[in-house]
Protein backbone atom coordinates (compact mmCIF):
# COMPACT_ATOMS: atom_id res chain seq x y z
CA UNK A 1 0.00 0.00 0.00
CA UNK A 2 1.22 3.77 -0.97
CA UNK A 3 0.74 5.87 1.67
CA UNK A 4 2.17 9.54 0.73
CA UNK A 5 4.91 10.50 3.42
CA UNK A 6 3.76 13.60 5.16
CA UNK A 7 3.50 13.34 8.85
CA UNK A 8 0.16 15.70 8.52
CA UNK A 9 -3.50 14.33 8.01
CA UNK A 10 -5.43 16.06 5.09
CA UNK A 11 -8.70 14.72 4.82
CA UNK A 12 -11.71 14.48 2.55
CA UNK A 13 -14.64 14.68 4.76
CA UNK A 14 -17.86 12.20 2.79
CA UNK A 15 -21.21 12.73 3.98
CA UNK A 16 -24.38 12.56 2.03
CA UNK A 17 -25.35 15.03 5.10
CA UNK A 18 -23.66 18.19 4.23
CA UNK A 19 -25.56 21.81 3.64
CA UNK A 20 -25.82 23.42 0.18
CA UNK A 21 -27.74 26.35 -1.09
CA UNK A 22 -30.71 24.22 -2.03
CA UNK A 23 -30.56 22.94 1.57
CA UNK A 24 -28.85 25.09 3.66
CA UNK A 25 -29.68 23.13 7.26
CA UNK A 26 -28.92 20.06 6.29
CA UNK A 27 -25.97 18.18 8.18
CA UNK A 28 -25.04 21.49 10.01
CA UNK A 29 -23.83 19.38 12.55
CA UNK A 30 -21.42 17.38 10.36
CA UNK A 31 -19.91 20.74 8.96
CA UNK A 32 -20.09 22.37 12.48
CA UNK A 33 -17.72 19.68 14.07
CA UNK A 34 -15.59 19.14 10.90
CA UNK A 35 -15.05 23.00 9.93
CA UNK A 36 -13.56 22.93 13.45
CA UNK A 37 -11.32 20.26 13.02
CA UNK A 38 -10.66 22.43 9.58
CA UNK A 39 -9.04 24.96 11.64
CA UNK A 40 -6.50 22.65 12.31
CA UNK A 41 -5.74 19.94 9.63
CA UNK A 42 -6.34 20.52 5.99
CA UNK A 43 -9.87 19.23 4.89
CA UNK A 44 -11.74 19.22 1.26
CA UNK A 45 -15.89 17.89 1.56
CA UNK A 46 -16.94 15.55 -0.73
CA UNK A 47 -20.87 15.57 -0.07
CA UNK A 48 -22.32 13.18 -2.96
CA UNK A 49 -25.79 13.69 -3.86
CA UNK A 50 -29.00 10.99 -4.75
CA UNK A 51 -30.00 11.41 -7.76
CA UNK A 52 -32.15 9.29 -10.47
CA UNK A 53 -33.67 10.28 -13.82
CA UNK A 54 -37.56 11.14 -13.03
CA UNK A 55 -37.01 12.46 -9.42
CA UNK A 56 -38.13 16.14 -10.84
CA UNK A 57 -41.98 14.40 -11.17
CA UNK A 58 -41.51 13.36 -7.35
CA UNK A 59 -41.20 16.76 -6.41
CA UNK A 60 -45.00 17.51 -8.15
CA UNK A 61 -45.89 15.60 -5.37
CA UNK A 62 -43.65 15.80 -2.99
CA UNK A 63 -42.15 19.66 -3.42
CA UNK A 64 -39.36 19.03 -0.70
CA UNK A 65 -37.62 16.06 -2.22
CA UNK A 66 -33.62 16.32 -2.84
CA UNK A 67 -33.51 19.39 -3.17
CA UNK A 68 -30.84 21.14 -6.45
CA UNK A 69 -28.15 21.15 -5.06
CA UNK A 70 -24.42 22.60 -7.33
CA UNK A 71 -21.98 20.60 -8.36
CA UNK A 72 -19.32 22.80 -6.16
CA UNK A 73 -19.32 25.64 -3.58
CA UNK A 74 -16.62 27.00 -1.34
CA UNK A 75 -17.97 27.67 2.57
CA UNK A 76 -15.26 29.62 4.46
CA UNK A 77 -12.71 28.76 2.17
CA UNK A 78 -13.57 25.06 2.37
CA UNK A 79 -14.07 23.32 -1.02
CA UNK A 80 -16.89 21.07 -1.26
CA UNK A 81 -17.81 18.66 -4.25
CA UNK A 82 -21.21 17.55 -4.81
CA UNK A 83 -21.07 14.40 -7.27
CA UNK A 84 -24.24 12.49 -8.02
CA UNK A 85 -25.00 8.80 -7.53
CA UNK A 86 -27.50 6.77 -8.64
CA UNK A 87 -30.22 6.41 -5.47
CA UNK A 88 -34.03 4.83 -7.05
CA UNK A 89 -36.46 5.87 -3.48
CA UNK A 90 -37.88 2.95 -2.04
CA UNK A 91 -35.79 0.67 -3.88
CA UNK A 92 -32.33 -1.05 -3.94
CA UNK A 93 -31.57 0.98 -1.18
CA UNK A 94 -29.03 -1.36 0.23
CA UNK A 95 -27.18 -0.70 -3.20
CA UNK A 96 -26.59 2.87 -2.11
CA UNK A 97 -23.31 2.29 -0.24
CA UNK A 98 -21.77 0.81 -3.76
CA UNK A 99 -23.59 3.85 -6.28
CA UNK A 100 -22.22 6.20 -4.31
CA UNK A 101 -18.18 4.69 -4.32
CA UNK A 102 -18.67 4.79 -7.84
CA UNK A 103 -20.56 8.12 -8.25
CA UNK A 104 -17.78 9.27 -6.26
CA UNK A 105 -14.47 7.63 -7.70
CA UNK A 106 -14.01 9.99 -10.41
CA UNK A 107 -13.47 13.14 -8.34
CA UNK A 108 -11.91 11.21 -5.21
CA UNK A 109 -9.47 9.67 -7.55
CA UNK A 110 -8.74 13.31 -9.13
CA UNK A 111 -7.64 15.14 -5.45
CA UNK A 112 -5.67 12.17 -4.43
CA UNK A 113 -3.45 13.07 -7.18
CA UNK A 114 -3.62 16.17 -6.27
CA UNK A 115 -2.33 15.03 -2.72
CA UNK A 116 -4.95 16.94 -0.99
CA UNK A 117 -5.96 13.94 1.40
CA UNK A 118 -4.82 11.41 3.02
CA UNK A 119 -7.47 10.32 4.65
CA UNK A 120 -11.18 9.79 4.21
CA UNK A 121 -13.52 11.30 6.98
CA UNK A 122 -16.96 9.27 6.37
CA UNK A 123 -19.89 10.40 8.57
CA UNK A 124 -22.90 7.94 8.98
CA UNK A 125 -21.55 3.91 9.17
CA UNK A 126 -24.16 3.64 5.95
CA UNK A 127 -24.64 4.41 3.35
CA UNK A 128 -21.87 6.61 3.35
CA UNK A 129 -19.03 4.50 5.54
CA UNK A 130 -19.66 1.62 3.17
CA UNK A 131 -19.00 3.40 0.74
CA UNK A 132 -16.02 5.42 2.23
CA UNK A 133 -13.83 1.72 2.46
CA UNK A 134 -14.52 0.99 -1.02
CA UNK A 135 -13.46 4.11 -1.86
CA UNK A 136 -10.78 3.61 0.13
CA UNK A 137 -9.71 0.29 -1.05
CA UNK A 138 -9.51 1.20 -4.58
CA UNK A 139 -7.25 4.50 -3.43
CA UNK A 140 -5.10 2.87 -1.02
CA UNK A 141 -5.71 5.40 1.63
CA UNK A 142 -7.38 4.70 5.54
CA UNK A 143 -10.94 5.27 6.65
CA UNK A 144 -12.38 6.99 9.58
CA UNK A 145 -16.10 6.34 10.32
CA UNK A 146 -18.32 8.67 12.40
CA UNK A 147 -21.50 6.78 13.88
CA UNK A 148 -24.05 8.86 14.42
CA UNK A 149 -27.17 7.64 15.23
CA UNK A 150 -28.55 6.07 11.83
CA UNK A 151 -26.60 2.55 12.86
CA UNK A 152 -29.13 1.39 15.13
CA UNK A 153 -32.11 1.72 12.61
CA UNK A 154 -29.68 0.22 9.98
CA UNK A 155 -28.75 -2.55 11.84
CA UNK A 156 -32.14 -4.03 12.32
CA UNK A 157 -32.28 -4.13 8.21
CA UNK A 158 -30.69 -7.14 7.35
CA UNK A 159 -28.72 -5.98 3.71
CA UNK A 160 -28.13 -2.90 5.25
CA UNK A 161 -26.77 -4.58 8.51
CA UNK A 162 -24.57 -6.89 6.51
CA UNK A 163 -22.69 -3.59 4.80
CA UNK A 164 -22.93 -1.70 7.77
CA UNK A 165 -21.15 -4.17 9.84
CA UNK A 166 -18.89 -4.86 6.96
CA UNK A 167 -18.04 -1.01 6.43
CA UNK A 168 -17.21 -0.76 10.60
CA UNK A 169 -14.93 -3.73 10.46
CA UNK A 170 -12.96 -2.29 7.37
CA UNK A 171 -12.70 0.82 8.86
CA UNK A 172 -9.20 1.99 10.60
CA UNK A 173 -10.42 4.09 13.37
CA UNK A 174 -13.97 4.78 14.42
CA UNK A 175 -15.66 7.40 16.04
CA UNK A 176 -18.75 7.54 17.88
CA UNK A 177 -20.93 10.49 19.06
CA UNK A 178 -22.22 8.33 22.41
CA UNK A 179 -21.39 5.66 24.47
CA UNK A 180 -24.51 4.16 23.65
CA UNK A 181 -23.19 3.66 20.24
CA UNK A 182 -19.94 2.53 20.57
CA UNK A 183 -21.87 -0.28 22.89
CA UNK A 184 -24.61 -0.84 19.67
CA UNK A 185 -21.34 -0.80 17.64
CA UNK A 186 -19.67 -3.61 19.90
CA UNK A 187 -23.02 -6.12 20.36
CA UNK A 188 -22.42 -6.14 16.21
CA UNK A 189 -19.30 -7.40 16.84
CA UNK A 190 -17.31 -4.53 16.06
CA UNK A 191 -13.84 -4.27 18.44
CA UNK A 192 -14.54 -1.88 20.88
CA UNK A 193 -10.76 -0.49 21.38
CA UNK A 194 -11.34 0.80 17.43
CA UNK A 195 -13.36 3.44 18.33
CA UNK A 196 -13.33 6.23 20.25
CA UNK A 197 -16.18 8.34 21.58
CA UNK A 198 -16.09 11.92 20.65
CA UNK A 199 -19.05 13.82 21.37
CA UNK A 200 -20.14 16.96 19.87
CA UNK A 201 -19.08 20.03 21.73
CA UNK A 202 -20.96 23.20 21.64
CA UNK A 203 -20.05 26.96 20.08
CA UNK A 204 -20.73 29.08 23.20
CA UNK A 205 -19.40 32.32 21.08
CA UNK A 206 -22.67 31.48 19.19
CA UNK A 207 -25.01 30.67 21.93
CA UNK A 208 -25.58 32.22 25.30
CA UNK A 209 -28.38 33.81 26.90
CA UNK A 210 -30.15 36.91 26.55
CA UNK A 211 -32.51 39.07 27.66
CA UNK A 212 -35.50 36.66 28.01
CA UNK A 213 -37.75 40.05 28.20
CA UNK A 214 -36.82 41.11 24.92
CA UNK A 215 -36.41 37.61 23.46
CA UNK A 216 -40.37 36.83 24.51
CA UNK A 217 -41.35 40.41 23.14
CA UNK A 218 -39.67 39.44 19.63
CA UNK A 219 -41.87 36.46 19.25
CA UNK A 220 -45.16 38.35 20.87
CA UNK A 221 -45.02 35.91 23.58
CA UNK A 222 -47.05 36.74 27.19
CA UNK A 223 -43.94 37.56 29.68
CA UNK A 224 -45.28 35.85 32.63
CA UNK A 225 -45.71 32.65 30.15
CA UNK A 226 -44.83 29.57 30.46
CA UNK A 227 -42.24 28.62 27.79
CA UNK A 228 -41.43 25.04 26.10
CA UNK A 229 -39.22 24.95 23.12
CA UNK A 230 -38.11 22.22 20.72
CA UNK A 231 -35.56 22.79 17.64
CA UNK A 232 -35.44 19.76 14.74
CA UNK A 233 -36.30 18.72 11.78
CA UNK A 234 -40.56 18.79 11.53
CA UNK A 235 -40.68 14.69 11.29
CA UNK A 236 -41.70 11.51 13.22
CA UNK A 237 -38.64 10.80 15.16
CA UNK A 238 -38.30 13.93 16.90
CA UNK A 239 -41.40 13.79 18.60
CA UNK A 240 -43.17 17.11 18.33
CA UNK A 241 -46.34 15.02 18.42
CA UNK A 242 -45.73 13.58 21.58
CA UNK A 243 -45.30 17.10 23.23
CA UNK A 244 -48.55 18.43 21.37
CA UNK A 245 -50.41 15.33 22.77
CA UNK A 246 -49.61 15.85 26.32
CA UNK A 247 -50.33 19.81 25.95
CA UNK A 248 -53.81 19.70 27.43
CA UNK A 249 -53.15 17.76 30.29
CA UNK A 250 -50.25 20.18 31.04
CA UNK A 251 -52.25 23.22 30.51
CA UNK A 252 -54.51 21.95 33.27
CA UNK A 253 -51.72 22.29 36.11
CA UNK A 254 -49.91 25.10 34.24
CA UNK A 255 -52.79 27.52 32.19
CA UNK A 256 -50.17 30.21 30.96
CA UNK A 257 -48.16 27.23 28.87
CA UNK A 258 -46.85 27.78 25.20
CA UNK A 259 -44.90 25.88 22.97
CA UNK A 260 -42.16 26.87 20.13
CA UNK A 261 -41.57 24.46 17.30
CA UNK A 262 -38.53 25.68 15.48
CA UNK A 263 -37.64 23.47 12.12
CA UNK A 264 -38.93 22.10 8.78
CA UNK A 265 -38.94 19.78 6.26
CA UNK A 266 -35.34 17.21 6.34
CA UNK A 267 -34.34 14.33 4.13
CA UNK A 268 -36.39 12.06 6.71
CA UNK A 269 -39.65 13.59 5.76
CA UNK A 270 -42.03 16.40 6.48
CA UNK A 271 -44.92 16.65 9.25
CA UNK A 272 -45.22 20.33 9.03
CA UNK A 273 -49.06 19.90 7.95
CA UNK A 274 -49.34 16.69 10.46
CA UNK A 275 -48.63 18.51 12.84
CA UNK A 276 -50.72 21.91 12.53
CA UNK A 277 -53.55 19.65 11.93
CA UNK A 278 -53.20 18.09 15.65
CA UNK A 279 -52.39 21.54 16.90
CA UNK A 280 -55.19 22.80 15.81
CA UNK A 281 -57.87 19.75 16.10
CA UNK A 282 -57.05 20.17 20.07
CA UNK A 283 -57.90 23.99 19.76
CA UNK A 284 -53.91 25.04 20.48
CA UNK A 285 -53.46 27.57 17.75
CA UNK A 286 -52.94 30.46 20.23
CA UNK A 287 -50.15 28.26 22.04
CA UNK A 288 -48.54 26.34 19.94
CA UNK A 289 -45.29 28.76 17.59
CA UNK A 290 -44.37 27.71 14.36
CA UNK A 291 -41.52 29.44 13.90
CA UNK A 292 -39.80 27.69 10.79
CA UNK A 293 -36.27 26.95 9.98
CA UNK A 294 -33.53 29.24 11.78
CA UNK A 295 -30.09 29.62 11.22
CA UNK A 296 -27.97 28.83 14.11
CA UNK A 297 -26.53 32.25 14.77
CA UNK A 298 -30.30 33.29 15.79
CA UNK A 299 -31.42 30.38 17.49
CA UNK A 300 -30.24 31.93 21.21
CA UNK A 301 -33.05 34.31 21.05
CA UNK A 302 -35.88 31.62 21.06
CA UNK A 303 -34.06 29.41 23.10
CA UNK A 304 -33.22 32.33 25.25
CA UNK A 305 -37.27 33.17 25.99
CA UNK A 306 -37.85 29.44 26.84
CA UNK A 307 -37.89 27.93 30.05
CA UNK A 308 -37.71 23.89 29.40
CA UNK A 309 -36.29 22.71 26.08
CA UNK A 310 -37.68 18.89 25.10
CA UNK A 311 -37.01 16.34 22.63
CA UNK A 312 -39.05 13.51 22.74
CA UNK A 313 -37.00 11.82 19.84
CA UNK A 314 -37.22 7.87 19.26
CA UNK A 315 -33.78 7.84 18.49
CA UNK A 316 -30.71 10.21 18.69
CA UNK A 317 -26.73 9.87 18.48
CA UNK A 318 -25.70 13.08 20.18
CA UNK A 319 -28.49 15.98 20.17
CA UNK A 320 -26.25 19.35 19.45
CA UNK A 321 -29.21 20.83 20.22
CA UNK A 322 -29.11 19.82 24.06
CA UNK A 323 -26.01 21.40 24.68
CA UNK A 324 -27.12 24.45 22.80
CA UNK A 325 -30.10 25.04 24.90
CA UNK A 326 -28.03 24.50 27.91
CA UNK A 327 -25.35 27.40 26.75
CA UNK A 328 -28.65 29.52 26.75
CA UNK A 329 -29.26 28.47 30.45
CA UNK A 330 -32.52 26.49 29.19
CA UNK A 331 -32.86 22.90 31.21
CA UNK A 332 -33.70 20.15 29.10
CA UNK A 333 -36.20 17.81 28.93
CA UNK A 334 -35.14 14.39 26.97
CA UNK A 335 -36.22 10.74 26.12
CA UNK A 336 -34.16 7.96 27.16
CA UNK A 337 -32.54 6.65 23.67
CA UNK A 338 -29.15 7.22 21.76
CA UNK A 339 -26.89 9.37 23.99
CA UNK A 340 -29.38 11.71 25.04
CA UNK A 341 -28.27 10.40 28.78
CA UNK A 342 -25.08 11.33 28.27
CA UNK A 343 -25.36 14.60 27.65
CA UNK A 344 -28.40 15.75 30.22
CA UNK A 345 -25.95 14.01 32.55
CA UNK A 346 -27.08 14.74 35.68
CA UNK A 347 -30.69 16.45 37.21
CA UNK A 348 -28.99 19.75 37.71
CA UNK A 349 -29.10 20.41 34.35
CA UNK A 350 -32.02 18.37 33.04
CA UNK A 351 -34.42 14.94 33.51
CA UNK A 352 -34.26 12.09 31.23
CA UNK A 353 -37.73 10.10 31.02
CA UNK A 354 -38.39 6.53 29.72
CA UNK A 355 -39.22 6.77 25.53
CA UNK A 356 -42.82 6.88 24.62
CA UNK A 357 -44.03 7.44 28.31
CA UNK A 358 -46.41 9.96 27.69
CA UNK A 359 -47.43 10.19 31.97
CA UNK A 360 -43.60 10.63 32.65
CA UNK A 361 -42.87 12.93 30.04
CA UNK A 362 -46.00 15.15 31.56
CA UNK A 363 -44.88 15.21 34.82
CA UNK A 364 -41.34 15.97 33.93
CA UNK A 365 -42.14 18.93 31.76
CA UNK A 366 -44.43 19.63 34.82
CA UNK A 367 -42.06 19.62 37.27
CA UNK A 368 -39.22 21.32 34.89
CA UNK A 369 -41.62 24.61 34.20
CA UNK A 370 -42.56 24.75 37.87
CA UNK A 371 -38.98 24.26 39.58
CA UNK A 372 -36.62 27.12 40.36
CA UNK A 373 -33.21 26.18 37.70
CA UNK A 374 -29.21 27.38 38.30
CA UNK A 375 -29.15 28.78 35.39
CA UNK A 376 -25.65 29.46 35.88
CA UNK A 377 -24.52 26.11 37.05
CA UNK A 378 -26.40 25.19 33.68
CA UNK A 379 -24.56 27.21 31.18
CA UNK A 380 -21.10 26.33 33.38
CA UNK A 381 -21.88 23.01 31.98
CA UNK A 382 -22.68 23.68 28.68
CA UNK A 383 -19.43 25.70 28.18
CA UNK A 384 -17.51 22.52 30.23
CA UNK A 385 -18.34 20.82 27.14
CA UNK A 386 -16.55 23.19 24.52
CA UNK A 387 -15.52 22.31 20.80
CA UNK A 388 -12.06 22.48 21.80
CA UNK A 389 -11.43 19.35 23.21
CA UNK A 390 -13.00 17.56 20.86
CA UNK A 391 -11.50 18.60 18.06
CA UNK A 392 -8.22 18.12 20.20
CA UNK A 393 -9.24 14.25 20.26
CA UNK A 394 -10.26 14.01 16.43
CA UNK A 395 -6.35 15.73 15.62
CA UNK A 396 -4.82 13.22 17.73
CA UNK A 397 -6.38 10.46 16.25
CA UNK A 398 -6.26 11.34 12.88
CA UNK A 399 -2.10 11.68 13.05
CA UNK A 400 -2.28 7.86 14.50
CA UNK A 401 -4.65 6.81 11.80
CA UNK A 402 -1.77 8.44 9.34
CA UNK A 403 0.69 7.00 11.44
CA UNK A 404 -0.60 3.87 11.71
CA UNK A 405 -1.06 3.20 7.99
CA UNK A 406 2.24 4.35 6.99
CA UNK A 407 3.82 1.69 8.92
CA UNK A 408 1.54 -0.68 7.60
CA UNK A 409 2.59 0.12 4.23
CA UNK A 410 6.52 -0.06 4.67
Amino acid sequence: MYIEQTSKPKLVVLSTLFPHSGQPNAGVFIRERMFRVGKKLPITVVAPVPWFPFQGLVRLIRPHFRPDAPLYEQQKGVEIFYPRFLSVPGLFKSLDGFFMAIGCRHIMKKLKDQKRFNIIDAHFGYPDGYAATLLGKWLSVPVCITMRGTEVPHASLVSRRVRLIRALRNASRIFSVSESLRQHAISLGIDGDKITVVGNGVDTQRFYPVDKTEARKAFALPLDAKVMITVGGLVERKGFHRVIEIMPALMKKIPDLHYLIIGGASAEGDWTEKLKGMVQEAGLEQRVHFLGTMSSDKLKQPLSSADVFVLSTRNEGWANVILEAMACGVPVIASDVGGNAEVVANETVGTIVPFGDSDRLKTALEQALTREWNTKEIINYARDNSWDKRVAMLEQAFSKVLADSRKKGK
